[in-house]
């Protein structure tokens, strides 16, 4: 059986809830990182850089968000989440992969110092920078969900998940202005209504 490693308000939501869709067995034991939780000997050994979410399936340990759902959804998801043609397995790893180097900087960003640390810790330049670089991803994301329902082919993917998780935690994306973004903010409100983010975001 597999196990996953971290708490809910992290990135483990964005595996969580791949699991939850999938409806594959799973153990999940809350790691908090924020209460130091990762950084104790035995978690170091799971993962040594002391952060989570991590997976442990039988004998293999697997680290980074975006590994991690590719595994679970090779593996697990084929056919559904995970599409058979491989055109459109290389699209969802190129939108993966564009959110973790495009946007996903950004909101954690803002995240932890406008909504998280403590007023000691934040710093206001982050925060600035994060609101002025915001909208050149999302025109990028709004433009290409013109006329679209999906990001990837004409059914809910493993894209669509790993894009909408990070914009969906704690709702970090309302605190931005997406006027000018309708069709992206009409497709992350569908994706964030989905039944399995509900049951992941059950386990806090």
């Amino acid at each position: 059986m597999m196990t996953l490693y971290g708490q809910v308000m992290s990135r483990a939501q964005r595996c969580l809830w791949l699991l939850e869709e999938l409806g594959v067995e799973f153990e999940h034991e809350k790691v908090n990182q924020n209460a130091g939780e990762s950084r104790t000997p035995e978690f170091l050994k799971i993962n040594p850089n002391g952060h989570v979410p991590a997976l442990r399936d039988g004998d293999l340990v697997i680290w980074e968000t975006i590994a991690i759902n590719w595994h679970i959804a090779s593996r697990y998801g084929a056919g559904s989440l995970w599409p058979d043609d491989p055109d459109q397995q290389s699209q969802i790893m190129q939108w993966s992969l564009w959110m973790t180097t495009e946007l996903e900087g950004l909101l954690v960003d803002y995240l932890r110092h406008a909504m998280v640390y403590p007023e000691e810790k934040r710093n206001p330049a982050l925060v600035e920078a994060a609101l002025a670089n915001y909208p050149a991803p999302m025109k990028v994301l709004d433009d290409h969900l013109q006329g679209r329902e999906y990001l990837v082919g004409d059914s809910f993917t493993l894209a669509d998940l790993n894009v909408a998780s990070m914009m969906g935690l704690v709702d970090v994306y309302k605190q931005f202005d997406n006027s000018a973004f309708p069709a992206a903010v009409a497709w992350l409100e569908k994706m964030l209504a989905r039944p399995a983010r509900a049951k992941a975001l059950a386990r806090t």
